[in-house]
């Protein structure tokens, strides 16, 4: 306020009958009014404001109290009550709402700017997945399962004796030599990096006399050349079913089988002879080609037929090693590679891609 009539008694104002007096407070109740209309709806100004009217030591109604209600005259004093209480009331009755509307604003603002604005593009939020190879794993596992075979896995260091010996392949084999297989302490030393997870045929089967119905998943190392197709490292999956009466026909049911549930009802297969050490007689296994249904395209080379994998009879001089009776027993085994069967099925490539934790590429397989 530029002058503070508040200062000053009302006699010294001239205030000296009640019209006089309520005209006095009437002043006050406009500065107020044109105080609240001006600053009272800056938050930053709202608070002085308020303390310049109702502060309790040096406030406008404070001096009004001490100013002209305490030494009001006795025939002034009723009236000057009155008026005070009126513009007291007023005071604090709009200051509180302009408190009121500015804290509304306010949350208001804070809430506009926590709303969620439904016509914004969303957020997507990435969710870690499982890996191509190991949903092919999954897969695969989850096939042979669900007629009767159970999952074991083994060392991936491994001796000679059950990588090869017991397999039925000698010492003169060209697998042995350092230039295909990963010793680890010298050139044809006592352990090696497994080359398959055959070994784990042999060590099941000194475990566990028959039935044997296992499948074994897990990496495999050889000393390849890396490219498109080719790895030093790469996942493997083995079977073996060993029983009185497996047959050839049981083994080919199984085979049928399996390429029907991973590449779908319409596949087709075929057996073709081949050589294995440890299966008498040995079978390369190949399937109709997926994407063509086996009328010939680039990815079959126009044959119709994709290989698939390796597999046969058990050869009877692999239970020698186990001490299973030949003349009884029976049985079937195969080897697959993962990865080759996970490219094969998506149409990838490069076997690079799988292990170069590219996110654009493993995002295409969720």
């Amino acid at each position: 306020m530029t002058t503070d009539p508040t200062s000053e008694t009302l006699a010294e104002l001239g205030a000296t009958s009640p019209e006089a007096v309520r005209e006095k407070f009437a002043v006050l109740q406009a500065r107020f009014d044109a105080d609240i209309a001006r600053r009272g709806s800056d938050a930053d100004e709202q608070p002085a404001l308020a303390a310049e009217w109702t502060g309790r030591k040096a406030g406008a109604l404070t001096r009004i109290a001490e100013h002209w209600l305490r030494p009001a005259p006795a025939e002034l004093k009723r009236v000057v009550g009155q008026e005070f209480q009126k513009l007291k009331a007023h005071v604090e009755s709009v200051l509180e709402q302009k408190r009121a509307e500015l804290d509304a604003r306010a949350e208001a603002a804070s809430a506009a700017l926590d709303r969620i604005d439904l016509s914004l593009p969303g957020v997507e939020r990435r969710v870690g997945t499982r890996h191509l190879v190991r949903q092919t794993f999954d897969e695969l596992i989850g096939i042979f399962l669900s007629i009767g075979f159970s999952v074991v896995e083994g060392p991936e260091i491994e001796t000679p004796y059950y990588n090869f010996e017991a397999l039925g392949i000698p010492e003169h084999h060209p697998a042995r030599d350092n230039m295909d297989t990963f010793y680890i302490d010298g050139s044809r030393g006592n352990h090696l990096l497994r080359t398959h997870t055959s070994p784990m045929q042999i060590r099941t089967m000194e475990k566990q006399p028959p039935p044997v119905r296992i499948v074994v998943p897990g990496k495999v190392y050889r000393r390849d050349n890396p490219d498109a197709t080719h790895g030093y490292m790469f996942h493997q999956i083995e079977g073996l079913a060993v029983d009185t009466d497996i047959t050839f026909c049981d083994f080919k049911g199984t085979v049928e089988y399996f390429v029907r549930e991973f590449l779908g009802p319409k596949a087709r297969t075929r057996l073709r002879p081949s050589y294995f050490p440890f299966t008498e007689p040995s079978a390369e296994v190949d399937a109709s080609c997926h994407v063509c249904g086996g009328s010939g395209c680039r990815i079959c080379k126009f044959s119709g037929w994709i290989e698939l994998f390796g597999a046969g009879m058990v050869n009877p001089a692999v239970y020698g090693f186990v001490n299973y009776d030949a003349e009884k027993l029976s049985g079937f085994a195969f080897g697959m590679g993962v990865d080759r069967l996970a490219m094969m099925k998506h149409g990838i490539t490069e076997l690079p891609l799988l292990f170069g934790n590219d996110v654009r590429f493993l995002r295409q397989f969720p």
